[in-house]
């Protein structure tokens, strides 16, 4: 009798053991298609797609801080395409917008076609302006949603996958985004005080980190001795004012990053849905990791690349280039900035940093952010070309490092030969 019921416990909980082992699952993730992707500034990611049947590529912005998906209002006037009257308000940076929409469109990346797309149309021509090349349109949520997309920043790669179980890589970190159409996480920062930082994932800002100035002002983050800096930004809607700073630590899961550059603004139309989210984080740091965004089972993992440990942008000019008409022009300019005090205005147009020609906006950009201290600007305002000395501050320790020396023969001017044959004389101003 002992033997019979030492059997049936046997069975009963190797039965049970067996069930309790099974569940049903997605079947696995599989490649769909790969694209190659470039960057701008702060490592906002771009890349090419085909609209509908149309035969030329259109140019797309990555950004999980949208949650649809647009199309520029020039881009769709050249292609011919009728947007619907204005029907639905929009929020950004800077103000709310009324668009229209193209409906039930086609998007077309490598052999993935993706579609039943609804377009909102809003102005792009700013944003053109400030990357420096023609952006056709921002891909958020609508596509985000629909696969799981692995961002290789390595070797400038984007893979589309269906959804499904997906094994991700080891020594990363799974984060657990709380997500409607734009997912929000937690993290920690501290400078003055520790706080914890319910932010937006948004690698389509190319910054480290944007703090609402509510937040700011109820966590008293920042150090009283911490120096602001004005800088000039564009959002939709217009113009927008940050202030530029310093924070001690960021913290994102298992990684910490220490003397963060961070931007302060305004949020006059609750962009951050304050008191709920306090800001965001942008790609200046997500793009140190290569990441998988797993949507359908709110899941992002991390893993750090080999631009996990770049250094930060800590320079600070005042000065904000946009292309016009193929010219690299400046943009406003905060007073008391080195920009201002050199004597640059909005509407010059920048020919070279320290003598050096006929870079792109996005090198000539590079060279403003890599360079403190003494920097040389050749600008033409009107019809005259004119050298105006910076001193660019490191905002780490607030100071104009000199990093180089001057030679004699550029201090009082000199000519040069430039496009068309023409040699101009180079006055030096302070």
């Amino acid at each position: 009798m002992k033997n019979v019921l030492l059997l049936l416990l046997i069975i009963f909980f190797t039965t049970h053991t067996i069930r309790g082992q099974e569940e049903f699952v997605d079947p696995p993730s599989r490649e769909l298609t790969k694209i190659n992707f470039t960057q701008f500034t702060g490592g906002v990611i771009v890349f090419k797609a085909l609209l509908d049947h149309f035969k030329d590529s259109l140019t797309f912005v990555l950004d999980t801080g949208s949650g649809g998906i647009s199309l520029d209002s020039t881009t769709v006037s050249l292609l011919g395409l009728k947007p619907t009257e204005p029907e639905r308000m929009i929020r950004g940076i800077g103000g709310t917008r009324k668009v229209g929409f193209l409906k039930n469109r086609q998007l077309k990346l490598n052999n993935l076609v993706v579609d039943s797309l609804n377009f909102h149309i809003i102005d792009y021509e700013v944003l053109s302006a400030l990357y420096g090349e023609k952006i056709d349109g921002i891909i958020g949520y609508s596509l985000l949603s629909r696969y799981i997309l692995k961002i290789d920043y390595e070797n400038q790669e984007i893979s589309f996958w269906s959804n499904g179980t997906m094994k991700y890589p080891k020594g990363g970190y799974i984060m657990r985004p709380r997500l409607t159409t734009i997912p929000y996480l937690l993290s920690e920062v501290k400078d003055a005080s520790r706080q914890d930082f319910n932010y937006l994932f948004d690698i389509g800002a190319g910054l480290t980190v944007l703090f609402s100035e509510d937040y700011m002002e109820e966590k008293n983050l920042l150090k009283s001795k911490r120096k602001r800096y004005l800088k000039q930004g564009e959002g939709l809607g217009g113009k927008v004012s940050f202030d530029l700073s310093v924070m001690k630590e960021l913290k994102i899961g298992p990684y910490k990053f220490r003397n963060v550059p961070i931007n302060i603004f305004d949020d006059e139309y609750n962009i951050t849905s304050y008191p709920t989210y306090g800001g965001l984080i942008g790609n200046d740091i997500f793009r140190r990791f290569n990441c998988i965004l797993n949507y359908r089972n709110r899941q992002i993992h991390i893993l750090p690349n080999k631009f996990y440990r770049d250094p930060f942008d800590y320079t600070y000019s005042g000065l904000e280039l946009y292309l016009v008409d193929g010219n690299a022009v400046i943009g406003d300019i905060p007073k008391g900035s080195p920009a201002d005090i050199a004597g640059l205005v909005p509407g010059d147009e920048v020919l070279a940093v320290n003598r050096k020609f006929g870079m792109t906006l996005n090198e000539l950009k590079h060279a403003l952010q890599t360079v403190y201290g003494r920097v040389e600007v050749i600008i033409k305002r009107d019809d005259s070309l004119l050298v105006k000395k910076m001193n660019v501050i490191n905002i780490l320790n607030g100071k104009a490092i000199p990093n180089q020396t001057i030679s004699n023969d550029f201090r009082d001017g000199f000519k040069i030969r430039v496009g068309g044959g023409a040699d101009y004389n180079f006055r030096m101003q302070p």
